[in-house]
């Protein structure tokens, strides 16, 4: 009996083994790398030092130790200098200082619009028209006719979006879509502005549009009680010149950023006809409309004179580039960035000794500042606090009632600085405004009096079960130093700990905190690529049994829409010698675009914003890739000519892009590699006669390509405490890097 195969089924196939190994071989890149700077030096080397020597300063490249209160105190007083340089020279012109950087009038959107937004059409051009019905042709909303029936909202709210190029496509938050209707100076806002009115105080904080950069300000509410910490961030103005100078802390170092005085408004300018004589109607629009705090589009100070709030938030902003840049974060981030602390997370529901956790909270000793957050996965609200939202933690007080038991209170406040319209923003439970636990007795002993300001108190067990999670953050002072190392590294597909390590050298018994850290891509928002990195550690003393660690730090969920920028771990050690593991996790998000097509992209579109995140890209991965370009003898500026790029790609490299040695089991397997893609074609294909279709499916996706920049840095009061970058030696060292973990 004879039967027939179909053609599919007569094709030779190779055995099933075979076959997942080469879809392996075909979709993991032989070549890792990532972009690591955006501009040629040569872009601008007649403007600025080399990327390699951008900072001569720059302690991040360097495993020395420094003093932290040294480091501050450098960024403080590079910020005063620039402030005095301004100051002379708006006395000279006689002109109020205008920031070239971050002008909110004359290039307001790419001061409010990240990189991957579009600039909005102006009303009435022709050329706008004509972009917003090609916007409409892609959408195939036409449905093959060219007739559309569209009502003048929907065209207007069209036509007015700030809509990606086709080749970029859709990294837009269409939730962020601020639309401030005019921009002036502080002395044209405000009647009589003062920097501050009676102090810092949480108080002070009112949300503004910007409603997803609750998380930084409740970060600031967290500190601004502690005149220490705002005396570090606003070290310099001049509010007659309208000149302002603040410090953060971004990746491990202190940086400052100087704005003008210029903010943006709710309300624009009148555009009214009619007789008008006296002008009486312009001032009655400007006074009710565009006058004090309450005009403001983004954050503002409860006082109607205070402007130390708006000016703080335009300083951060312009830090990151923009005010969409600090759309969406964690408490605790916001406020590592604001005081130099190093932040930890903990779930409420987690917590194992509430007792020990009440006694951080006091705080006597001031070490700590701490920030809350509700995050209910059914999205309900819970006794008037919303959900999905940050909170600060002000106080947190032990007290004896009127009938001898004592009593423990926590006091909290949302930075909507008010309740909203539906009357959600204040704890309705026990110990809330008017509530029947508030005597004579118990508001006199907290001072406390009921207001519609956001401030609340509630019992310590009521905030365990309320919120989900803490944020404490560990500050220092001038008798802690810091040490870091930075480094890439390529990221496999099957997580593991890396074989490349950090050796750390501590002197002096100490408290340390270690802190594995990625690059913080808000910095550089729009050119953060496909790729998103979970890091975990381990700390253990060199030489240790496997399995033996002082310190296993992974984060609090595998979940890379949480708060992922470091961990940490804070341990007392001895003098000695030890070892930080590191393992890393990606992520990729296909539909976010590669870092080389946003490039492409934004140089025609968006040229002024490619500059200016371009150049904030450029720093931060030089702190990792200068070292490697010294390692490797480079005397060329960095950048590679074709034919440089085919001798690269000669030399094998490894992890971290560590050069393989001639001749070693890894270059001669890189070799075979290098000479299957010859014979076989781009992706590692065989050009076999067996034919096999399954070689060509669709379906294989593009390469696999994950490399992250991650430090390691580590605060102690050692001053000689050093730490070094190693690799295991020989196999049987890295066989017991793999069986400790």
């Amino acid at each position: 009996m004879s039967c027939e195969h179909s053609p599919a089924a007569s094709k030779s196939k190779k055995p099933p083994q075979q076959q997942v190994h080469n879809f392996w071989d075909r979709y993991i890149t032989k070549s890792p790398g990532k972009v690591t700077t955006i501009f040629p030096p040569s872009l601008y080397s007649s403007l600025l030092p080399r990327p390699s020597a951008l900072s001569k300063n720059d302690t991040t490249t360097s495993p020395t130790t420094t003093n932290f209160g040294a480091s501050y105190a450098a960024a403080a007083d590079a910020c005063r200098a620039k402030i005095a340089r301004i100051i002379r020279d708006c006395h000279r012109t006689n002109s109020k200082f205008t920031d070239p950087d971050f002008d909110l009038k004359g290039s307001q959107w790419d001061c409010l619009l990240g990189l991957n937004w579009r600039s909005p059409p102006t009303k009435g051009n022709p050329a706008a028209v004509e972009d917003a019905l090609g916007t409409l042709e892609r959408m195939q909303v036409f449905d093959g006719t060219d007739c559309l029936q569209l009502t003048v909202p929907m065209l207007r709210k069209i036509m007015g979006k700030r809509v990606l190029d086709e080749e970029q496509e859709g990294n837009n938050d269409e939730d962020y879509d601020p639309e401030p209707k005019a921009v002036h100076r502080v002395g044209w806002i405000f009647e009589d502005p003062k920097f501050e009115v009676d102090g810092f105080s949480s108080s002070d904080i009112m949300q503004g549009s910007n409603s997803l950069d609750c998380w930084w300000l409740s970060a600031v509410a967290t500190i601004c009680h502690r005149r220490e910490l705002m005396d570090k961030i606003c070290v310099a103005r001049d509010e007659e010149c309208g000149v302002y100078g603040f410090v953060f802390y971004r990746d491990g170092e202190w940086v400052y950023t100087v704005v003008d005085d210029h903010l943006c408004l709710t309300n624009g300018d009148y555009e009214g006809g009619g007789h008008d004589p006296s002008n009486a109607i312009v001032k009655k629009w400007r006074r009710d409309k565009q006058t004090g705090s309450q005009a403001l589009y983004f954050a503002a100070c409860r006082e109607e004179n205070e402007t130390w709030l708006p000016l703080l938030e335009k300083a951060y902003a312009k830090a990151h580039g923009d005010y969409h840049a600090i759309w969406g974060g964690w408490v605790g981030e916001g406020v590592e960035d604001l005081t130099g602390g190093v932040n930890s997370e903990l779930a409420l529901e987690d917590v194992l000794f509430k007792e020990k956790l009440w006694k951080e909270l006091v705080n006597e000793n001031g070490n700590f500042v701490f920030g809350l957050d509700i995050l209910d996965r059914n999205g309900s609200d819970k006794n008037g606090l919303a959900n999905a939202h940050a909170y600060s933690l002000l106080a947190a007080r032990e007290e004896e009632g009127e009938d001898g038991k004592t009593v423990r209170l926590v006091k909290i406040r949302n930075p909507w600085g008010a309740r909203g319209g539906d009357g959600m923003g204040e704890w309705t439970g026990p110990w809330s405004d008017g509530s029947k636990e508030w005597t004579p007795y118990w508001l006199t002993k907290l001072d406390y009096r009921f207001e519609d300001d956001g401030v609340f108190w509630m019992s310590y067990n009521d905030m365990l079960h309320t919120f989900t999670n803490l944020y404490r953050t560990r500050l220092f002072d001038d008798e802690w130093a810091v040490a870091q190392e930075w480094t890439n590294v390529n990221v496999a597909w099957v997580s593991g700990y890396l074989q490349r390590k950090f050796v750390i050298e501590v002197k002096t018994a100490t408290t340390a905190v270690f802190v594995l850290q990625q690059l913080d891509t808000r910095y550089f928002n729009g050119l953060e690529g496909e790729y998103s990195f979970l890091l975990h550690f381990i700390l253990q003393t060199q030489g240790a049994e496997p399995g033996d660690y002082l310190c296993r730090v992974r984060p609090q969920a595998e979940n890379f829409f949480r708060a992922n920028r470091s961990i940490n771990c804070e341990i007392d050690l001895e003098p000695g010698i030890y070892e930080v593991l590191p393992k890393i996790t990606a992520e990729r998000d296909t539909s976010r675009p590669p870092v080389e097509a946003i490039v492409k992209t934004s140089a025609r579109r968006r040229p002024e914003k490619l500059r200016q995140v371009g150049l904030s890209f450029d720093l931060a991965h030089a702190k990792a890739f200068k070292k490697e370009e010294k390692k490797k003898g480079d005397s060329s500026d960095g950048w590679e000519t074709e034919q440089e790029d085919e001798e690269a790609e000669k030399t094998s490299v490894t992890e971290a892009g560590e050069e393989t040695p001639e001749g070693s089991d890894e270059a001669q397997a890189a070799a075979a590699g290098r000479e299957e893609i010859q014979q076989g074609g781009q992706g590692g294909q065989e050009n076999d006669n067996d034919e096999d279709e399954e070689e060509d499916d669709e379906d294989q996706p593009s390469l696999w390509n994950a490399v992250a920049v991650v430090g390691l840095r580590v605060y102690s009061r050692d001053p000689e405490l050093v730490i070094k970058l190693t690799s295991p030696g020989n196999d049987e060292e890295a066989a017991s890097v793999v069986q400790g973990t």
